[in-house]
């Protein structure tokens, strides 16, 4: 996109694993200049999808601007296939990572994401920043997820579980901080069931309230919705603690 260094806009739901990628990059001293939040309407295959709309309460704790992307609808075309579908749903991120080439100083010089295991997301992303020109910070990319979650918590991440869709995963786990309680209860799920000590095949999905990467907390009031094997958190009320 551009020959200048440029500033990194860091892909961001508000969940742990985007907080993660962030939190890292401005370890790292790299210029993030942007948080983007996509917003999918219903179900998608490629992004984060409960409690998008809390992102914008983080990043004015965090202290970047915050771009949001809604597209109209990501379900257009053949929702059935997942791939044509993961690539229509790409199309709406790069076209804002094209308008902040032309807004930010310098240009766009990568993006930051979250991605764990998933090569579906993984290899959309490279190719989105090979077809842009910038580079991909991807810090959680193919680690051991137990360290992951332990290095998170020894960070002071206060991590929350707002959505559950696995066996094995009842309304209690609905707002259960994630603790190291918390993950020795899911390393003996992930035994029995499969599920994913970091939720990455969808069996989860978490929202960080608070970080070393933050300056205020995020206090919430919510209420839990359970049909009897799914469930989230239902928010009522959020905002910024002191």
């Amino acid at each position: 996109m551009t020959d200048d260094a440029g500033r990194w806009v860091s892909l961001f739901s508000g969940g742990k694993d985007s907080s993660w990628a962030l939190y890292r990059a401005l370890e790292r001293d790299l210029d993030v200049g942007r948080l983007l939040t996509v917003h999918p309407e219903g179900d998608s295959y490629m992004y984060h999808v409960p409690a998008t709309e809390l992102a914008s309460l983080a990043a004015e704790s965090v202290g970047v601007p915050l771009v949001d992307v809604r597209p109209d609808d990501f379900e257009a075309e053949a929702a059935a296939d997942s791939g044509t579908q993961g690539d229509a749903e790409v199309e709406p991120l790069e076209a804002a990572l094209r308008d902040l080439d032309a807004e930010l100083d310098g240009g766009v010089a990568g993006v930051t994401a979250g991605a764990v295991e998933s090569e579906y997301q993984t290899s959309r992303i490279e190719a989105l920043c090979d077809r842009l020109g910038i580079e991909l910070f991807a810090p959680l990319w193919q680690r051991d997820p137990r360290e992951l979650a332990d290095e998170m918590l020894s960070a002071g991440f206060e991590i929350r579980i707002i959505q559950v869709a696995a066996e094995g995963l009842d309304e209690s786990w609905l707002g259960r901080r994630l603790d190291a309680d918390a993950l020795a209860e899911l390393e003996e799920l992930n035994e029995e069931y499969g599920v994913h000590i970091l939720g990455e095949g969808g069996e989860f999905e978490t929202l960080v309230t608070d970080g070393p990467h933050m300056d205020r907390p995020i206090e919430l009031e919510y209420e839990t919705e359970w049909d009897g094997t799914r469930g989230s958190v239902r928010i009522t009320d959020a905002r910024l603690g002191e």
